[in-house]
């Protein structure tokens, strides 16, 4: 049994394909919390901002990790999904490019969702 601590987690995930083990990790406890009904702000920044565009996150391969589209659907129905702003920027990644309901917002944002009481910060 999952016994809740934190009321937020916030997920910032550095890695993509560069990293997969680390990747995978990221996105299976974002979706693993919003499943126990935690509040969660998954961010992608570095090498993992690639799968805020449509179908990137369907060329990812890891064996025995759950697939990371049906991963980044779950985070995306029951939490929120943010993709940093400068690494949109370095990637010439705008918000008409990235999947629907994925929002793109800074290190302010960021700072501010991890203050929050009762937040948990993970960084992978």
């Amino acid at each position: 049994m999952l016994t809740v601590m934190a009321r937020s987690l916030v997920i910032k995930v550095t890695a993509g394909a560069d990293s997969p083990e680390r990747c995978a990790q990221a996105f299976t406890v974002a979706a693993t919390a919003v499943a126990a009904g935690v509040d969660v702000s998954l961010w992608l920044t570095g090498e993992s901002a690639w799968f805020a565009l449509p179908g990137r996150a369907a060329e990812f391969r890891l064996p025995h990790s759950a697939p990371l589209p049906d991963l980044l659907d779950a985070v995306l129905a029951g939490g929120r999904v943010t993709l940093c702003t400068q690494c949109a920027a370095r990637r010439d990644i705008g918000t008409e490019d990235v999947i629907e309901g994925l929002r793109i917002a800074g290190a302010a944002v960021f700072v501010e969702e991890s203050l929050t009481e009762g937040a948990q910060a993970l960084v992978y």
